[in-house]
């Protein structure tokens, strides 16, 4: 992995190169093995947190993970083509518009003792502006190359804070043209209620039944791109203890094998389809 600006990522996105990179600051990494109509993203897997935030932040470290997204790369990895960031949402959240990315407050408690200065704030949102400066070059270029392009976005959330029944899996597509695409979601959401997980965990799926997909990365591709599907796609943390800080290495794996299956097919029908 080299480490590049994002006007050499950018460079090579439009020459149709392959190379896997991360961002000269450290803030997100970018993989592309081969060109094809799919891509993987995971915008809230990342974890670090500026260190000249530290004292200033009132949220201790695993209040912070707890609302991250961990492993969510973990997941897609062994995709041809992922993008996913490294650092934590508590600085600046990806799936918010730049007006919104800094938090003042985080799930309903002050993040900050004292304000972030003008400065602090800028450093923030100049990665948050890279990444998608990077992320619009790299749909266009797929949307050039092949004319229809679908993208994974992978999260997960905490499901034992919900008092009723929640899905395994959950697709937000409130943003997205479910008159053109409702057969594809659907075939996803099947896709999904179909793996097998250790330990007995269920598996259910469903759609904007705990999210709906209003993040900002989904928006920002669908208003810019108009062939290109993005597939909110939530996982309930049962690949962790979420209020233990533990991890199960094999349910991520189990993840991990059955969307390296199922993501490429599920792909290749969309794109058959819409090309």
């Amino acid at each position: 992995m080299h480490k590049l600006s994002v006007s050499e990522i950018i460079s090579k996105i439009k020459v149709l190169e392959t190379f896997e990179a991360v961002a000269a600051d450290y803030s997100f990494t970018i993989k592309i093995e081969a060109y094809v109509p799919y891509a993987c993203a995971a915008i809230h897997n990342g974890h670090q947190f500026r260190k000249e935030l530290w004292d200033n932040c009132m949220h201790t470290e695993y209040e912070r993970w707890y609302e991250e997204d961990p492993e969510t790369k973990t997941m897609v990895q062994s995709h041809p083509i992922v993008i996913a960031g490294c650092d934590s949402r508590f600085e600046y959240d990806l799936n918010r518009a730049p007006e919104d990315a800094v938090f003042v407050t985080a799930w309903g408690k002050q993040l900050w003792h004292q304000p972030l200065s003008k400065a602090m704030k800028a450093k923030s949102l100049e990665k948050h502006a890279n990444f998608y400066k990077v992320t619009h070059a790299l749909i266009e270029t797929l949307e050039q190359k092949f004319g229809f392009c679908t993208v994974y976005d992978m999260h997960s959330y905490n499901w034992k804070r919900w008092d009723r029944e929640v899905p395994t899996w959950n697709l937000g597509t409130s943003n997205v043209d479910n008159k053109r695409f409702g057969n594809v979601i659907e075939e996803w959401r099947q896709d999904l209620s179909e793996i097998k997980f250790p330990y007995s965990i269920k598996s259910t799926s469903k759609i904007n039944d705990t999210f709906q997909g209003n993040g900002y990365f989904l928006k920002y591709i669908t208003k810019n791109f108009k062939n290109t599907l993005v597939l909110a796609t939530e996982i309930a943390k049962v690949y962790c203890d979420e209020y233990e800080y533990v991890m199960f290495p094999e349910v991520i794996k189990t993840v991990e094998q059955e969307l390296k299956l199922r993501i490429p097919k599920h792909a290749l029908s969309v794109y058959n389809r819409f090309k």
